[in-house]
């Protein structure tokens, strides 16, 4: 089966990327994967063109000129001609109010093909975006979402909290499928190393993720020996912004920034020497480091956006705070390093199997192949 798979990005840090990497690799055991995408790197803040073409375990990537841009996480590539000389069997998009998503629909129109819309929940609270975005946002869900959403043959949900803003769209209920984002297998298998004394941030430093508030956290918190590892692709701007505030706290040499990590063995190693697992992000959709940091059995503590809610049972297997509240956060850090954590750390493992790669292909193959006639 030939499959085509439209993302936004397929280079540099990407949660929609991951996703789409994951499950391409995958499919590409049993199948022919191709990924459209455009030719921007993401999450460096510097719009880095990257090559053209790219293999990656037997995924065959092609990257078109980006033409335009409308915020910082779409831009406008055109693909259409290529996609009909491909002639895919079946195509899934990658993130709802993308205009290459209702490109696609036509595109698998014209094919005879099935298209599924991969969510990505983007319902994003109405104050984290500006006036425009969210004007843009509004027109595009009474115009174009309540009419196109029914069209695809399935919509699948990354979470379960946007289903409610699905059905509020007009998406009928048996359109709606769950499968979330998955992990690489290797974190339920690789031998764990031995910890240090520090808390981890790993993830993109960008405003969004609230980097700020966990450095206000740290400097409020009773252990002042233990260090912080911030590690990830950063925004040249905020990153200086964070340091001159660790300065300012007087936490310049308790505060460790670190280059991203690209390697998975490696990454899961800088997992395994914290202590403890923080993410302050003021929004995410399905936190996919969070659920790293749980299968390798890490104390994790989350701000309570609605990723964090749905995977954390405050207390059972780990911890959540107010979102930008730092004394709070400092607080619930205080606690895990001061109580014996031995069942947390179990339950939070047990409770994110579930998001293992090879448990979810095969829940997307069924689909798959249950929707196309070859």
């Amino acid at each position: 089966m030939k499959i085509l798979e439209l993302s936004p990005f397929s280079a540099g840090i990407c949660g929609v990327w991951t996703r789409v990497l994951g499950e391409a690799e995958r499919l590409a055991k049993n199948h022919e994967v191709h990924v459209f995408s455009s030719n921007i790197e993401r999450g460096t803040g510097k719009n880095k063109i990257v090559k053209p073409y790219e293999v990656i375990n037997k995924v065959k990537i092609t990257r078109f000129p980006a033409k335009a841009s409308f915020g910082q996480n779409t831009f406008f590539w055109g693909f259409t001609e290529e996609a009909l000389k491909l002639k895919p069997d079946i195509i899934i998009t990658h993130a709802y109010r993308q205009y290459y998503s209702t490109k696609a629909l036509k595109i698998a129109k014209r094919l005879g093909v099935p298209c599924f819309l991969v969510t990505h929940a983007p319902f994003l609270d109405k104050k984290l975006r500006n006036w425009k975005l969210n004007s843009a946002v509004f027109l595009y869900d009474k115009l174009i979402g309540k009419r196109i959403l029914n069209q695809y043959t399935k919509i699948i949900a990354i979470t379960r909290w946007e289903i409610p803003y699905l059905l509020n769209l007009g998406c009928k209920k048996d359109k709606i499928i769950y499968i979330p984002n998955g992990i690489p297998e290797e974190f339920f298998k690789q031998k764990k190393e031995k910890e240090q004394n520090k808390i981890l941030f790993l993830g993109r430093i960008a405003p969004i993720k609230d980097i700020e508030t966990l450095i206000k956290a740290f400097s409020l918190m009773v252990d002042k020996k233990i260090k912080l590892e911030i590690v990830g692709p950063a925004e040249k701007d905020y990153l200086n912004e964070l340091k001159a505030l660790s300065t300012r706290l007087n936490l310049k040499q308790r505060i460790i920034f670190s280059k991203p990590i690209y390697d998975l063995k490696e990454k899961i190693k800088k997992i395994d020497s914290a202590r403890i697992f923080v993410l302050s992000s003021k929004r995410e959709g399905m936190p996919q480091s969070l659920i790293e940091a749980m299968a390798r059995q890490k104390i994790v503590v989350s701000s309570k956006s609605d990723g964090g809610k749905e995977i954390i049972n405050g207390g059972q297997n780990g911890y959540l705070f107010t979102i930008g509240n730092a004394q709070e956060l400092a607080e619930k850090i205080d606690i895990s390093l001061s109580r014996n954590q031995k069942e947390i750390k179990k339950e939070a493992k047990k409770s994110v199997e579930q998001f293992s790669w090879d448990k979810l292909i095969k829940k997307i193959e069924n689909y798959i192949l249950n929707d196309v006639k070859v």
